[in-house]
């Protein structure tokens, strides 16, 4: 939430005067890096059933990467944009050249990172709970990731713009306090909250290191048959052909989650320049419509148990492209936030129906694999749907103005959701795995 939807792409685009494109090559770059590494990941994992240690090691990387962004921000950068307390005395800065290449090799790391967690701490759910309470477990654990979420803005928007949203200014010997405790915070503005993001990124992720642990371990599989490791990764989307609908389910997830991920990088940038959001209101916004995820992700789990999840899918693809639709055609802030509020409450439906809907189609032994290759298919997505963004944004701007260029930009999204919604029509509703 703070690197990827709130800060990163504000501060690069807004205070530091990058493009779009600039913003997307980082999105991009990582997404390459997962395609390429991830699977073959996945499937080494699967030879030992070792989840854990890929999580923990991925995670330390992507903490480590993302305290690097404000220090380097910091060093190397003069200190321009919202909320700075001592700006540098210059009229207009544009970054560029090596410091520009800096920020996005410690961002590419942190984000290849983060992403590259995802498959091994997914592939753990089999081992949690039976088949028929998979859809439950993980509304739950999207609900709480979304608690954390606005728990984590909280915590870091103090170090931004010494306030909390909604309850206001923080009094100045508390942020003394606060800011002289965390290093790296002490001008404030966007580049002062990666560092204690970072920190809280490492706090947070303390119980799965030393509380979870991996059940059916497999203690003497010999030695790792690299070769056949290769050979399965390149076979992966092959023998998805075995398992019914599981290679068009692919294909869907590899579309709407290339859409879900540009509208949410892009948000907080389309708040403040087509919506006409105060620069720094945008935390306030996201924490408000966080709150309906929580509520929602709940009862999408709910209700992939009761009608399963391939019925849940659909209904919130359907309401995605409703919404989207909305968005390019609201014109005041008020309705703004109504449509925000609806996102917010299906945004984590399909994280929580898709586990579930995978673990149907597949036998649960190749879940680490299978779960690499969806992640595979979401980040190359991602390679897509950023830079059509940003080329829409930087080549529209000129001629249509920049609020009529952010519009038909998430007007580009809603096209991507109504096509993934016809190629998950095709698959077939999976069955309720009969083990216990």
């Amino acid at each position: 939430m703070n690197v990827l939807t709130l800060y990163f792409a504000v501060w690069l685009v807004s205070d530091l005067h990058a493009s779009n494109t600039i913003v997307a090559l980082g999105n991009g770059i990582a997404s390459v890096l997962v395609v390429v590494s991830i699977p073959i990941f996945g499937a080494l994992s699967d030879v030992t059933h070792r989840r854990k240690p890929w999580v923990i090691g991925f995670t330390l990387v992507s903490v480590a990467a993302t305290a690097l962004i404000g220090v380097i921000g910091q060093q190397i950068l003069p200190l321009v944009g919202d909320a700075i307390l001592t700006p540098a005395a210059i009229s207009t800065y544009q970054i560029g050249g090596w410091a520009l290449a800096a920020i996005l090799i410690a961002f590419v790391v942190a984000n290849y990172s983060h992403q590259g967690a995802l498959p091994f701490y997914n592939a753990m759910l089999p081992e949690l709970a039976p088949p028929n309470e998979w859809g439950r477990l993980s509304g739950m654990g999207a609900a709480l990731a979304y608690i954390g979420s606005i728990c984590g803005v909280l915590m870091i928007t103090p170090f931004f713009n010494g306030s909390l949203p909604v309850f206001g200014t923080l009094p100045e010997g508390f942020l003394h306090i606060l800011r002289t405790a965390i290093p790296f915070t002490l001008h404030a503005g966007r580049v002062s909250t990666f560092v204690p993001t970072g920190l809280l990124y490492l706090l947070f992720s303390l119980p799965i290191f030393f509380i979870c642990k991996d059940r059916f371990v497999v203690r003497e599989p010999g030695r790792v048959a690299w070769r056949q490791a290769f050979r399965d990764v390149a076979h992966t989307v092959s023998e998805a052909k075995k398992y019914p609908g599981t290679l068009r389910f692919l294909i869907a997830s590899f579309i709407y989650q290339d859409a879900m991920g540009t509208i949410i990088s892009y948000m907080a940038l389309y708040a403040v320049m087509a919506m006409g959001f105060k620069r720094g209101t945008e935390t306030t916004l996201f924490v408000v419509l966080t709150i309906p995820a929580v509520i929602g992700s709940w009862l999408w789990g709910r209700l992939t148990d009761r009608i399963g999840p391939r019925k849940t899918l659909l209904f919130i693809i359907g309401a995605w492209i409703t919404l989207l639709l909305a968005m390019m055609l609201v014109a005041s802030q008020l309705m703004f936030w109504i449509v925000g509020a609806f996102i917010g409450f299906i945004y984590g439906g399909v994280n929580v129906a898709e586990r579930p809907m995978l673990l149907r189609l597949i036998p649960e032994h190749e879940a680490g694999r299978f779960f690499s290759l969806l992640v595979l298919s979401a980040r190359a997505a991602a390679i897509f749907g950023p830079f059509i963004w940003g080329f829409a944004v930087d080549g529209l701007t000129p001629t249509l103005g920049l609020v009529i260029a952010y519009r038909a930009a998430v007007g580009t999204v809603a096209v991507a959701m109504i096509i993934a919604f016809f190629v998950l029509r095709g698959v077939p509703e999976p069955a309720m795995p009969s083990h216990p």
